[in-house]
């Protein structure tokens, strides 16, 4: 049954700066190098909040008949969407945190792509940089608060997860904001939005004014995890790497809950920054925490960690198993020690300038068929480029599970290849068919899980 849709006029909510006439154009653009497409598919996203699918090909190609228009006003510029979603709309009125999250892709989409032609001597190489890329999306997004004490915590967690672990993710988030503490996810369903339902209503009992709920994206996942309307700061990073960077440079602790490939790749790519020498004393508090029929599942990512990357990787995480409270103390203690730590550091409280990020973490991975079978899986080289490399295993099998261009790649070639030293991948198979049985690779009620990718012997 063909889905209802709607034509409408839809004026800016939220931060949008002016567009230049250079700016309308490139979203104009449908070439290869325009902005057009890219944008139109974020849109379709935002639009499509609420709707359980984790498809971003199948999402685009079932409204294949969508458009956006830009339409300049002599007090800015208004959009003109064609066969939008009319669930986005409530008796012909758009609801306005789609409309925030509309002109938010506006906004991040023209920034991101005009820093690097603007900025003299931008290279994309440079880690350096690169920081200062994210540094400048976060800023443009009004996400960085000077002054602001120390209180955000980044939650990461499966979008494919059970009632239970959802309503348990929804309870830390309360016990968090009740201590006053915000929430920054990825924006989607899931274990993302459960921390910020919560937190919602213990900031209304404490009557805190000025809760924030941020989501972070970036345009391959969009599609897939349609950011969630509690979201109120939204932002949309150019990929991946940058996307992971902003969570770990403006939050200021992390809470890990049940999820798949791409809750794995989050902490691998989190303790392979830790693991820096660099950053050996700085605060920063990680706790892995879900029910108790959860506590299995972190046993196996426990043990998946100290058999990559060893004992020390562990000991950057506390696991807490059916304890909201808990948790919630452990992250406001590890504020303050943060607060503390960057005090007498002369840090900023809204962005980790001091964190030591290797450029292997930087630079974007793309997973295609010859780069997932190139990967150098081995255990002769440092510690922290074995977290790289893995993360890069499940970046692609994120890619080809969830991304429209990795879909399409794994439909043309088949699964991608992941090869390497049978100590590491053997695990790696073991812990993805734990995945696929406890349905983390798919969101519940979708189609069989058809696996992106295939272990196959021998080294890389």
């Amino acid at each position: 049954m063909q889905e209802p849709t709607i034509n409408a006029l839809v004026s800016p909510e939220g931060s949008l700066e002016i567009l230049s006439n250079h700016e309308v154009s490139r979203l104009k653009d449908r070439s290869e190098g325009g902005l057009y497409r890219l944008f139109r598919q974020c849109a379709l996203a935002v639009l499509n909040t609420g709707i359980e699918t984790d498809d971003c090909k199948a999402l685009m190609e079932s409204h294949a008949d969508f458009d956006v228009h830009l339409v300049p006003q002599p007090r800015g510029l208004k959009l003109e969407l064609i066969n939008a979603p009319a669930h986005a709309f409530v008796d012909g009125e758009m609801l306005r945190a789609i409309r925030e999250h509309l002109f938010s892709v506006l906004r991040d989409i023209i920034y991101s792509h005009s820093i690097p032609q603007s900025a003299a001597g931008f290279r994309r190489d440079d880690p350096e940089d690169l920081t200062n890329l994210v540094f400048h999306v976060l800023r443009n997004a009004r996400v960085l608060e000077a002054g602001r004490q120390p209180d955000l915590v980044v939650c990461w967690g499966g979008h494919s997860i059970s009632h239970d672990e959802y309503q348990y993710s929804k309870e830390v988030g309360h016990q968090l904001g009740l201590r006053s503490l915000s929430i920054i996810t990825g924006c989607g369903p899931g274990a993302m939005k459960g921390p910020m339902k919560g937190a919602t209503i213990a900031h209304a009992k404490q009557r805190v004014k000025n809760g924030r709920y941020i989501g972070i994206t970036e345009p391959g996942i969009i599609g897939a995890e349609a950011p969630n309307p509690i979201v109120n700061e939204l932002v949309i990073m150019p990929d991946i790497e940058k996307r992971l960077e902003a969570f770990i440079r403006c939050g200021h602790g992390v809470i890990v809950f049940p999820g798949g490939v791409g809750t794995a790749e989050e902490i691998l790519y989190l303790l392979g920054i830790l693991l820096h020498p660099d950053n050996a004393d700085l605060p920063f508090p990680v706790v892995f925490t879900g029910k108790q029929e959860n506590a299995e599942y972190f046993e196996m990512i426990d043990k998946f960690i100290r058999n990559a990357l060893g004992d020390e990787a562990a000991s950057k995480y506390e696991i807490i198993i059916d304890d909201p409270t808990r948790v919630a103390q452990t992250m406001k203690k590890g504020m303050k020690e943060v607060e503390t730590f960057r005090r007498a550091m002369q840090d900023a409280y809204y962005f980790n300038w001091m964190l030591k990020i290797d450029p292997v973490f930087q630079l974007p991975f793309h997973p295609n068929h010859e780069n997932m079978r190139a990967l150098e899986l081995h255990r002769d080289q440092p510690v922290h480029l074995i977290a790289a490399n893995l993360r890069k295993a499940f970046s692609g099998i994120v890619a080809g599970n969830v991304k429209e261009d990795g879909i399409r790649q794994v439909q043309a070639k088949g699964p991608f290849e992941i090869a390497g030293d049978p100590t590491l991948i053997e695990p790696l198979e073991a812990m993805l068919t734990q995945f696929v049985a406890q349905n983390r690779m798919k969101l519940p009620g979708s189609s069989a899980y058809r696996p992106s990718y295939r272990i196959v012997s021998g080294a890389a």
